[in-house]
C-alpha cells in the first residue's frame, strides 16, 4: 500500500515531526534530499518545555526561521533568575556573558513545534501526521524503511530509505528495539506542572528571566509566557515522591509554599489547568546508531530540564545529523565512520551538560563554585572566565565546535580506517 500516490522511496525517513525531527527534515530538504516525516499525532499539540536557550537560535538561522519567531511575538529570554546556592540569595545570569546570541525565547511549545514542522514542508519534506510507525522493514540485517498505520485507515503502508532516522522523543520507537538504554541514577526525577495566570513579574531588566528556585527538596521553574501566564513546575527526586504519602498535586502545593521568590510571584495568581507529571527524566542510549537506522533528540539521549536544554540540544543534532545524512546519502560509502564522528559529538556536549547539572544539584556550593565547575568541564585551559565558561554551557554554545560544526570532510573517499563507537 501506498499513500495516496506518493513515492514509498525516499532518501531518508524521520520518525518524529518535533523539534529534532524537523530540524533534520527542513534541512535536508533544503540540500534537495527527498525525506518523510511520520508523526502519530497532528499538529499543534500540546508539549512541555517552553523556556529555550540561545544554542536553539542557530539551527532556527539555518532554517530561515528567526524572523518569524520574532514575528510570532514569543517573549524574549535573555538569562536567568536563581535562588540557589548555600546563602539562598537570588542571583542572575546574562546570555549576553557568553557569546553572540544574547537571547532567545519563552514560547508555548504547540506553536513553536508547529512553526518548525511546516518549515520543513516549505523546504521539501512531505510530512504525514497521525502516522504511527509499527516497526522497521529489514533487509540481510539492515533497517531499509518502516511500516506504519494511517489513523482511520486500515492496513499497513510500507516506506523504504537509505537512511531511518528516530527522533520519536522519549517514545525511542527504534531505540527500544536496537539500543539498551542507561538511566542516569543521580538524575531520577519526577516533575509536575502547572499553569497561572495574572502572575507578577521580576523586577527590571530579569523580566523575562526564567526563576530557578531551590527548595529542601526539589526546586520549581517559574517560566514568564506571555500577557501574565506562568509555567511553574516543580521538580524532586523520584523516591522523595514516592515516600512523601501525598499525591503529586498535593505536593505541589505544599512545597510552594516553602519558596520565596515563586510565592511572591504567584500571589494574586490563579492556576489556570490541570497537573500533568513525568518521570524519569534523564537517560543515554547506549546505541545512537547503528545499520540504516540513527537517534536523534530525545530519542537519543535526555537530560534533566534544569536549564531548559533539551531543545537547544535536539536541534543542534539535528543540525549536525542533517549536515552528514546529506553527505551519507552522496557517499554510501562513509556511513558508519561518519555516524561514528557524529555519536562522538553528541556523547561529548551531552555529558557536559548531564555532569554539570549532577554535580549542580548539591546546593551547599557557592556561585564560584558553581561557575569554577563549568570551567572545570567546558574549559579547562581556563581561556575564558569562568563566569563566561558557565554562561556558554548554560547557553547550549559550549560544545557548538564540535556538534554544531562537525566536520567530516575527510571522511569522504577514505572510509577504510576501522570505526571506534556506535556498535
Amino acid at each position: 500500500m501506498t499513500l495516496y500516490g506518493l513515492s514509498d522511496d525516499f532518501d531518508v525517513i524521520i520518525i518524529g515531526g518535533g523539534p529534532a525531527g524537523a530540524t533534520t527534515a527542513g534541512l535536508l530538504a533544503q540540500r534537495g534530499r527527498r525525506v518523510l516525516v511520520l508523526d502519530r499525532e497532528r499538529f499543534p499539540r500540546y508539549h512541555i518545555g517552553e523556556s529555550l536557550i540561545p544554542g536553539f537560535m542557530l539551527p532556527m538561522e539555518e532554517l530561515g526561521l528567526t524572523e518569524r519567531l520574532e514575528a510570532k511575538g514569543f517573549e524574549r529570554k535573555y538569562g536567568g533568575t536563581l535562588v540557589w546556592g548555600n546563602n539562598e540569595i537570588p542571583w542572575n545570569f546574562s546570555f549576553s556573558t557568553g557569546g553572540r546570541i544574547p537571547y532567545s525565547y519563552h514560547t508555548r511549545r504547540a506553536d513553536l513545534d508547529t512553526m518548525i514542522l511546516d518549515r520543513a514542508r516549505e523546504l521539501g519534506a512531505i510530512v504525514v501526521e497521525e502516522a504511527t510507525v509499527k516497526d522497521t522493514i529489514e533487509e540481510d540485517g539492515r533497517v531499509v524503511g518502516v511500516r506504519y498505520a494511517l489513523r482511520g485507515h486500515e492496513g499497513a503502508v510500507e516506506a523504504r530509505g537509505s537512511l531511518v532516522i528516530d527522533a520519536s522523543g522519549q517514545a525511542r520507537v527504534i531505540g527500544r528495539k536496537y539500543s539498551d538504554v542507561n538511566w542516569h541514577d543521580q538524575l531520577q526525577n519526577v516533575a509536575v506542572w502547572t499553569y497561572f495566570d495574572n502572575c507578577h513579574r521580576l523586577p527590571g531588566d530579569d523580566w523575562t528571566n526564567i526563576l530557578i528556585e531551590g527548595i529542601k527538596d526539589g526546586w520549581f521553574w517559574g517560566i514568564p509566557i506571555d500577557k501574565g501566564v506562568f509555567s511553574v513546575g516543580y521538580v524532586t527526586r523520584s523516591a522523595t515522591a514516592s515516600s512523601a504519602e501525598k499525591s503529586l498535586e498535593d505536593l505541589f502545593t505544599a512545597e510552594l509554599q516553602n519558596t520565596s521568590k515563586l510565592k511572591e510571584l504567584l500571589k494574586d495568581a490563579h492556576q489556570t489547568s490541570g497537573y500533568r507529571s513525568a518521570r524519569d527524566w534523564s537517560y543515554t542510549n547506549e546505541r545512537f546508531y547503528g545499520n540504516g537506522w540513527v537517534l536523534v533528540g530525545d530519542a537519543a539521549a535526555f537530560v534533566d530540564p534544569l536549564f531548559s536544554t533539551g531543545v537547544a540540544l535536539a536541534t543542534l543534532a539535528g543540525s549536525a545529523l542533517a549536515k552528514i545524512v546529506d553527505q551519507i546519502v552522496e557517499h554510501p560509502e562513509i556511513e558508519e565512520k561518519a555516524l561514528d564522528r557524529y555519536d562522538a559529538a553528541y556523547r561529548e556536549f551531552f555529558n557536559d551538560i548531564r555532569i554539570f547539572v549532577e554535580q549542580f544539584y548539591d546546593r551547599s556550593k557557592t556561585k564560584g563554585f558553581y561557575f569554577n565547575l563549568a570551567q572545570e568541564i567546558t574549559d579547562p585551559d581556563k581561556k575564558n572566565d569562568a563566569q563566561v565558561d558557565f554562561v556558554k554551557l548554560v547557553s547550549g554554545l559550549s560544545g557548538d565546535h564540535t556538534l554544531f560544526n562537525l566536520n567530516f570532510d575527510d571522511l569522504i573517499g577514505d572510509a577504510s580506517a576501522p570505526s571506534t563507537a556506535g556498535n
